[in-house]
C-alpha cells in the first residue's frame, strides 16, 4: 500500500515539474511578438478497487457488496500541452511594414524548403528581390514585388497593398490573404513564431482580411504576446505548492514505512 502512495506522489511531482516548465516558457516569451501561451493538461491514472471489508469475502454467510470496496487512484499523468489563441494587445510601432491581425487568422509564409507555415508575427521586411519576408527570410504568400522607385507602402485593413511612387503616382501591388483553421489548437508550434498544419487543425482556409470570419490587418502595429504575467505567477506559485505537498507525501510515507519496520513483538 505504501509503495502505491510513493508512486502516486512521484507522479504528482513529475506532473508539477511539467507544469512549471510550461509556465516558465510562457514567462520567457512575454515579449515575443504574436506569442500564444501554452497550457498543460493532465489526466488521472487508472483506479484500483481495494476490499475494505474486515471480513474476508470468502467467509461463508458474508455477502460482498459494492460498499465493501473503495477505489484508489494511481496518480496523474501529463496529457497534452495546448495553445491558447486569445488576442494579444495591439501595440503601435510606426513602421509601415509591421502588420497586426485584429481577430482570427494567420499570415501564410513559404519556408526555404518549399513548405507553408503560419504566423501571427507581422514584423515583415523587404528582401533584395523586393519580396515581403519575415525576420527569418520566410516569404509572405501570396506575395508581391516592391520596386526600387517605391517611396512608401499603404496596406488597408482588407489586405490591399498600394505603393506610393517617388513621382507621386500610386500602384496597387496586390492583396494580402489570410489563413484560418477549424481548430487552431490542433496546429503544431514549429518555433520562430511559426505554426504548422496537422490533421487535427484541418486544412487552411484562405480568404480576404475582414471578411468571412477573418480578422482585419492594421498597418504600423504589432500583436504582443497574450501572456498575462500575473496569471503566470499565480500558476507558478500553485504548481510550486503542489510539488511541495507531493514531496511531503513521499516523506510521510517513508516515515510510516520506517515505523512499520521498527515494530517488535511484545
Amino acid at each position: 500500500m505504501s509503495t502505491r502512495a510513493l508512486r502516486t506522489a512521484a507522479s504528482g511531482m513529475y506532473a508539477q515539474q511539467i507544469n512549471i516548465e510550461v509556465v516558465s516558457n510562457n514567462i520567457a516569451n512575454i515579449n515575443t511578438t504574436g506569442f500564444k501561451k501554452n497550457k498543460a493538461d493532465f489526466q488521472d491514472l487508472m483506479y484500483q478497487e481495494v476490499n475494505i471489508n474486515p471480513l474476508s469475502s470468502a467467509t461463508p454467510g458474508v455477502e460482498e457488496t459494492s460498499t465493501a470496496k473503495i477505489q484508489i487512484g494511481n496518480g496523474v499523468k501529463p496529457a497534452s500541452s495546448s495553445k491558447i489563441f486569445a488576442q494579444g494587445d495591439i501595440t503601435p510601432t510606426q513602421n509601415q511594414l509591421d502588420l497586426a491581425i485584429q481577430g482570427e487568422g494567420f499570415f501564410q509564409v513559404k519556408k526555404s524548403d518549399g513548405t507553408f507555415a503560419y504566423t501571427r508575427d507581422g514584423s515583415f521586411k523587404i528582401n533584395a528581390e523586393g519580396k515581403l519576408v519575415t525576420t527569418n527570410g520566410n516569404v509572405l504568400e501570396p506575395g508581391f514585388i516592391v520596386n526600387s522607385d517605391v517611396q512608401s507602402i499603404e496596406i488597408g485593413k482588407d489586405g490591399t497593398v498600394v505603393a506610393r511612387e517617388v513621382g507621386g503616382g500610386s500602384t496597387t501591388l496586390g492583396n494580402i490573404e489570410m489563413a484560418r483553421f477549424m481548430n487552431n489548437g490542433g496546429l503544431i508550434a514549429l518555433g520562430d513564431n511559426l505554426y504548422g498544419e496537422t490533421t487535427a487543425s484541418g486544412a487552411p482556409i484562405l480568404g480576404t482580411p475582414g471578411e468571412q470570419g477573418f480578422g482585419e490587418i492594421h498597418q504600423g502595429f504589432l500583436e504582443a504576446s497574450n501572456v498575462d504575467i500575473v496569471e503566470e505567477m499565480i500558476a507558478m506559485i500553485a504548481a510550486q505548492r503542489a510539488y511541495e505537498i507531493n514531496s511531503k507525501t513521499v516523506k510521510t510515507v517513508e516515515e510510516m514505512m520506517t515505523m512499520a519496520n521498527n515494530l517488535k513483538r511484545a
